[in-house]
């Protein structure tokens, strides 16, 4: 007798079997970190992807990075096609945000884009998630260029340094920064950048295009040259020449710096509270052949032996400066970060000012867009230390570009070489203790 057959539905797949799915939902894990948890984007990635093949975390890292370079401008797609406007903490928008910036900025087609989208709302809104998905793709959108930046930071920098400023951080945001390098050598400048194909916007220094893949480079691995931010490497730049003298890198990791220093001929002492940056740094020295004294210490707890000709604190700071590389930072800082940051600022640079021989230097630098971190600490600290003033920092030390501000200290913005693909924000003074 033949059997009945068989009417019922053929069960969906699992989620974990969807090709693809595990990244969107290790990339739903980590947005979530950083927009309610405000932890750092490149932290967070770690537990977020654990597990996934570098391929994978890869594309967590991608996706999660569009979602937060092109906020505004997602909800603003998503608000547009909902009758009711759905929570910003809403899962159904966080998983529309993660599908649309697939779509939209990472060319994901718009079915592979949904269709691992929406197990991510089982047992949720599907409908309403693949619904606001097709009204919004029918419509054949793209994203604005430049992105918007967040209102609130975009107020923010206003208030700081006018209209002109948040125009130049928009455009600088939707544009892939370059690549600069220093050099172990700047005496070969010439010779590495025509090797790099790059182009040299002061000695000791190549810039290479976006995009470029640094281990295969010539160089690399022979530690010829090093990875760092064109305006980053002025901090070391401004102490000159060491000739043997003894210098304090502190919040040294990964190294950038205290590789400056020690290429210059400093005799350098490299500070960093987090053993495992410090790992890092340990591992560059060794590449490039450089040599430096490194401890993992506290510096509110630590001090030096002996007073040291000159300092370098890169100050724990907000990253504001590094937005375009790190789009999360838009996004965690706000106003009591700021303020948290700044008086830990004072208290480091206050602290550290007792271990400077007479006439000799500290600079100050933070990564930060924030006047609060900058201009104003140092302000600060010159009106509390009467042995201390500002050395003016001369156009000629310098990269191509570059200008020192009336007050003498240098300020890079994001329109600070624009035309050459920009630079990072720093702020970045020197300050000399007087000769007794």
């Amino acid at each position: 007798m033949p059997r009945p057959q068989d009417r019922s539905r053929p069960k969906p797949p699992r989620a974990d079997d969807v090709p693809g799915f595990p990244a969107r939902r290790a990339a739903l894990k980590l947005l979530d970190a950083v927009l309610r948890r405000g932890d750092p984007l490149e932290l967070a990635l770690h537990g977020a992807a654990q597990g996934l093949p570098p391929a994978d975390r890869a594309l967590v890292h991608a996706i999660a990075a569009e979602v937060l370079r092109h906020l505004p401008d997602l909800d603003a797609m998503i608000d547009g096609a909902t009758k009711q406007i759905l929570p910003d903490d809403a899962k159904a928008r966080m998983v529309l945000r993660i599908a649309l910036a697939q779509t939209l900025a990472l060319d994901t087609p718009p079915h592979a884009a949904i269709a691992t989208a929406l197990p991510l709302v089982d047992g949720g809104p599907r409908k309403l998630v693949h619904g606001v998905f097709g009204t919004v793709t029918r419509g054949e959108p793209s994203l604005p260029v430049p992105p918007t930046l967040p209102a609130q930071v975009a107020e923010r920098w206003t208030g700081q340094w006018g209209d002109a400023m948040p125009q130049a951080a928009a455009h600088a945001y939707g544009v892939r920064p370059p690549v600069d390098v220093s050099l172990r050598d700047a005496g070969e400048t010439a010779t590495w950048t025509a090797q790099l194909g790059g182009t040299s916007l002061a000695p000791g220094h190549v810039r290479l295009p976006e995009g470029t893949n640094i281990p295969d480079l010539p160089g690399f691995a022979e530690g010829a040259w090093w990875v760092q931010d064109i305006a980053a490497s002025c901090a070391a730049r401004l102490l000159g020449a060491g000739e043997d003298r003894t210098v304090l890198d502190l919040c040294a990791a990964p190294g950038g710096k205290t590789m400056q220093l020690a290429a210059a001929g400093w005799r350098v002492t490299a500070i960093d509270q987090s053993k495992k940056r410090l790992e890092r740094l340990s591992e560059n020295l060794t590449r490039t052949g450089l040599s430096a004294e490194v401890t993992a210490a506290d510096l509110r707890q630590w001090q030096p032996q002996e007073p040291v000709d000159a300092i370098l604190l890169d100050a724990p700071c907000t990253a504001t400066g590094i937005y375009r590389r790190h789009p999360d930072v838009l996004h965690r800082i706000g106003p009591r970060q700021i303020a948290e940051l700044a008086e830990l600022q004072g208290e480091l640079l206050a602290r550290t000012a007792g271990w400077l021989k007479p006439g000799g230097h500290i600079i100050y630098a933070t990564c930060s867009l924030e006047r609060a971190e900058g201009e104003e600490q140092v302000e600060r600290f010159l009106a509390a230390h009467p042995g201390f003033a500002l050395r003016p920092i001369d156009p000629v030390e310098l990269p191509e570009g570059m200008a020192p501000t009336e007050q003498g200290w240098l300020r890079t913005l994001p329109d600070t070489l624009a035309a050459q693909g920009g630079t990072d924000g720093f702020f970045i003074a020197r300050l000399a203790r007087q000769a007794n």
